[in-house]
């Protein structure tokens, strides 16, 4: 195979340096701008929809409650056919 001249052939010394190299950031940087974002989804100038965390609350208890309701009218129409 040619080499195109973009990387330094394969097993080579300029290719085992590359592999070497260090990143420049450390660990510890990386957690901390993950949190950094994690905190831009609680701020007023993340974009999406703004709900409270009580609605969303309600929300949840809602939909738990219309598919248990949905599953009793299920069972009540089933029982009814078979009669």
């Amino acid at each position: 195979m040619a080499s195109t001249g973009g990387a330094p052939p394969r097993g080579s010394a300029a290719a085992a340096a590359g592999m070497r190299r260090r990143r420049t950031t450390g660990g510890g940087a990386a957690s901390g701008n993950a949190a950094g974002n994690m905190l831009q989804f609680y701020t007023d100038d993340a974009p999406g929809l703004k709900i409270s965390p009580n609605v969303v609350l309600i929300m949840s208890i809602g939909f738990i409650a219309f598919v248990a309701i949905l599953h009793v009218m299920g069972k009540l129409y089933f029982v009814r056919n078979e009669a």
